[in-house]
């Protein structure tokens, strides 16, 4: 396996970080990787490892406000205006520089948690780009009271500016995810059952940060369209789509309303799979091989046709 580092020049100017995980010979197929909310791409080193052992490569970018790309004082904070649209801007720039350095190899987009919300946007205007799309740790559309999550994101943005924190907003977005795992022992519970995999999360300075009052809006404000018919719509119909969680993810409630949400715009290749009490985090769960031993499995029937 190679492994390297580059910076990318977004649309905009700005620079992304990106990592490259490559098998020693041509890849079969490229996993572009898009992580979640406070977090960044150098957590999926050991999947790229078992991914480069198949033979597949492996691109991920920090996003904007996370990892290596935020700069001094913007972890957490996308940008001050159009930050959603911004990431997705820069999952286009990112896929069209590995169809360029490899042109033979078809494109699997990997999005995870909120990387899986980009995801699900990104393939609405890009199907044609990619040759799969699998969705960790994701979600349906949003339930009724995201509106209400809507308007007190912007009530805190009056209050604290865009760049501010706020505690409320931390609350709601994460404090919630750790209620049905009392006695909790550390704030991050539920991203895994392995304590170890929780532990260097909660000792990583890069993740678990509070994120903006401006990245929240923006977040809540991308989630509501997502799913609506006249973007399903735009999907090419022989994309295949791979759905996978935990059963107690407390991110992904409404799960199969996703699949189903594929399948009703005519997706004919949508799988979805729930492992029995895994969390959030199923690569970083006590039965993480089996995981991804089944992505890698999935991906190969994938890409056969491709």
């Amino acid at each position: 396996m190679r492994a390297d580092t580059f910076r990318l020049k977004a649309d905009d100017g700005a620079e992304l970080h990106i990592y490259s995980w490559l098998p020693d010979e041509a890849p079969r197929a490229i996993f572009q990787i898009a992580h979640g909310l406070a977090e960044h791409g150098a957590r999926y080193a050991r999947l790229a490892q078992a991914l480069t052992a198949r033979g597949f490569g492996v691109y991920a970018n920090d996003h904007r406000g996370h990892g290596q790309t935020a700069g001094v004082g913007d972890l957490g904070l996308f940008a001050e205006r159009d930050g959603w649209r911004k990431c997705i801007s820069d999952l286009w720039t990112l896929n069209r520089r590995i169809a360029g350095d490899h042109p033979e190899a078809p494109v699997i987009l990997f999005g995870h948690s909120m990387g899986s919300f980009m995801a699900q946007d990104f393939v609405a205007d890009h199907s044609d780009a990619i040759a799969a799309l699998v969705l960790s740790g994701s979600n349906g559309p949003p339930p009724a009271i995201a509106g209400i999550g809507r308007m007190i994101a912007r009530i805190e943005r009056l209050r604290l500016g865009a760049r501010g924190r706020s505690a409320l907003l931390q609350a709601m977005m994460f404090g919630e995810f750790n209620k049905r795992f009392k006695p909790a022992r550390t704030e991050f519970d539920w991203l895994s059952r392995d304590p170890a995999e929780v532990d260097a999360y909660v000792a990583d300075p890069l993740c678990g940060f509070e994120f903006t009052v401006q990245l929240a809006v923006d977040l809540l404000d991308a989630l509501g369209p997502l799913l609506k018919p006249e973007r399903l719509a735009r999907i090419r119909k022989d994309l295949p789509v791979y759905i996978f969680s935990g059963s107690d993810d407390p991110v992904g409630a409404n799960l199969q309303a996703l699949a189903d949400a594929y399948r009703a715009a005519g997706l004919t290749h949508v799988d979805m799979r729930l492992y029995p009490g895994a969390r959030h985090e199923t690569l970083n769960e006590t039965n993480r091989d089996e995981v991804v031993s089944d992505l890698v499995r999935w991906s190969e029937t994938a890409i056969a046709g491709s």
